[in-house]
């Protein structure tokens, strides 16, 4: 039998002409039923429920309101060069500047604010996946550093705490605050070229003001502030260099926290501005950021592991983000996610890295971006306020 002779493609059914000419016109109706295909783009909502990634977003209408949302919608820091001072140059005594909202929205949109966020950033960036043992370039002007802040600790132990019943505010301090502003002077005169010995009368302020206040006996993120204050202004001065950044870091800042921590046991500080459980920490900020610089790339710790009590207890002398943990447990009692709720929160972040830029954003809003803690900070010719 002979095979058919037509195309096995001729015997498809086609479809009806009708359903055809109703598939091909109809863009905005269904083929069956005969409703609305498409819709038009709906209005920008008034109250987003999410956070944009890159903010200001277009459907971002509203302030923030709350301290979390700012944080959140806060660019990240990036780090810069410091912007060194031209010579000759005229010193002056630093004196207080802010002391409104206003005041502290001027300073924010300085060179000044961006260029000393930039330097801590830089700071941070220097300690990258190292340890506090690590060896590292440690300059003369290093050196010197060091050694006030050593001497600075005999004399913790030279002044005994006075007896007495309140919980914090030991008088014995400010004693030691004055032997402190009786030396001062010399201390920075260390520090200054022959040159530079002018600017002794603009850094000494702030020195002094590094180590909490001898009339109400506290200490807190300002106080630690102006020492970074301090560091930026010997580096604006070329006093310390982009090389010597690390030691810095590992060599005074370290040495400075052992100071402060001893003062705060001995003559029981009492944290200045704090905002109790719901701070990150009583009294510090920068070792937070440092420390989870170290830790960014570490191949066994995460920061889920400062609730393990075996590595605090191993590795808190190399890493200043578990020191700060491991202090914060010896001191506060029960449960750690009740009286550091925020520490906790953020040991659920995937990645140091993560941390590390979170921590300057809060640095910038909750430290920078605050009147009470900023209205002590003390601007000169070095640290410029512009009117």
């Amino acid at each position: 039998m002979d095979p058919p002779s037509e195309n096995v493609d001729s015997r498809r059914e086609e479809p009806p002409r009708s359903c055809q000419f109703r598939f091909l016109n109809s863009t905005s109706s269904c083929a069956k039923c005969g409703g609305p295909t498409s819709f038009p783009t709906p209005p920008p909502c008034a109250n987003p429920s999410y956070i944009p990634i890159h903010y200001p977003a277009v459907n971002v209408t509203n302030s923030p309101t709350n301290t979390k949302e700012v944080i959140i919608r806060t660019p990240v820091p990036h780090a810069e060069k410091v912007d060194p001072v031209t010579f000759p140059h005229q010193f002056t005594v630093p004196a207080k500047k802010i002391r409104s909202p206003d005041d502290l929205a001027r300073f924010h949109s300085s060179p000044s604010c961006r260029n000393f966020l930039g330097f801590v950033v830089s700071l941070s960036e220097s300690v990258k996946s190292c340890k506090i043992s690590d060896p590292c370039y440690v300059s003369p002007v290093v050196e010197v550093l060091v050694s006030i802040l050593q001497k600075l600790t005999d004399y913790v132990e030279e002044i005994p705490p006075a007896p007495q019943t309140a919980r914090y505010g030991n008088v014995a301090f400010r004693e030691w605050q004055e032997r402190l502003n009786g030396e001062t002077e010399s201390f920075i005169l260390k520090l200054l070229e022959p040159d530079l010995r002018e600017g002794a009368s603009e850094l000494v302020p702030y020195f002094t003001d590094s180590f909490g206040n001898a009339t109400r006996i506290d200490y807190g993120t300002g106080h630690e502030t102006n020492f970074a204050a301090l560091l930026y202004c010997l580096a604006r001065l070329g006093i310390v260099r982009e090389e010597d950044f690390p030691a810095l870091v590992l060599r005074v800042f370290v040495k400075y926290w052992d100071l402060m921590r001893r003062l705060q046991l001995t003559y029981c500080l009492e944290p200045a501005g704090s905002h109790g459980v719901w701070g990150l920490d009583d009294y510090h900020f920068l070792p937070y950021i440092f420390g989870s610089s170290q830790l960014i790339d570490h191949k066994y710790m995460k920061p889920k592991s400062i609730h393990n009590d075996d590595i605090l207890d191993n590795f808190s002398k190399e890493y200043m983000y578990l020191s700060c943990i491991a202090f914060v447990k010896k001191m506060k009692k029960g449960s750690f996610a009740e009286h550091s709720p925020m520490l906790d929160d953020i040991s659920g972040v995937p990645n140091w890295k993560k941390v590390n830029s979170g921590l300057l954003k809060m640095y910038k809003v909750e430290v920078l971006d605050k009147v009470p803690i900023m209205q002590h900070f003390l601007f000169g010719s070095i640290i410029q306020w512009l009117e």
